[in-house]
């Protein structure tokens, strides 16, 4: 199963449409995860409608138009594997120990917010009395572990090397070929991206 992860496309605030790459890889994908900050209700309708599952959640800069038809948090089971959708975390220190202790039936954590990259694995303690969510750089979610990524923003990179968006793969009960893509500047050839994490 091949997913498109995004966030904060604050459209058409920071561009007037999101950029060819990205539609070419929604249409590829089997679902599309979106983490808040769409700004326009009409930028939900066309990813709707052009996606062929869309997973997606409000985020904090979305108004009432968004909200009526996105939750503040999206849940699927994706093959076998529990995503849930949110925009904000808080503070990048402790966000894996806080996340897992909110969302201990979680395998992946799709978020956005700070337009920032991320990739990171939640352990979690065997022993709820014990300190879960150590952070660790691993790869694909495994059992008593929590994903968190974050894809960046595909139309504004702030202090980012470029603006980003993600791909990844479902299979087999794990997540796979995550793949963070970098876009090319409106005014440069495409470049490459860190990941700051």
């Amino acid at each position: 199963m091949r997913l498109v992860i995004l966030s904060d496309t604050h459209l058409p605030t920071r561009a007037r449409e999101l950029p060819t790459e990205i539609w070419a890889a929604i249409e590829e994908a089997d679902v599309v995860l979106h983490a808040g900050d769409w700004i326009s209700r009409d930028a939900v309708d066309e990813l709707s409608a052009r996606a062929g599952r869309l997973i997606g959640c409000y985020g904090n800069n979305d108004g009432p138009d968004v909200r009526a038809v996105l939750p503040e948090v999206a849940r699927a089971t994706l093959g076998g594997l529990r995503f849930v959708v949110v925009h904000e975390t808080g503070p990048a220190r402790g966000r894996e120990r806080r996340m897992a202790a909110a969302y201990p039936d979680a395998d992946v954590l799709v978020f956005g917010h700070s337009h920032v990259p991320w990739d990171s694995t939640a352990e979690r303690s065997p022993d709820p009395a014990g300190a879960a969510g150590r952070a660790a750089r691993t790869p694909p979610a495994a059992p008593g572990t929590l994903r968190l990524l974050n894809p960046g923003s595909p139309t504004d990179r702030r202090r980012q090397p470029a603006a980003t968006y993600l791909t990844a793969v479902v299979a087999r009960g794990r997540l796979d070929d995550i793949v963070l893509h970098p876009l090319p500047s409106r005014r440069e050839d495409r470049g490459s991206a860190s990941w700051p994490g």
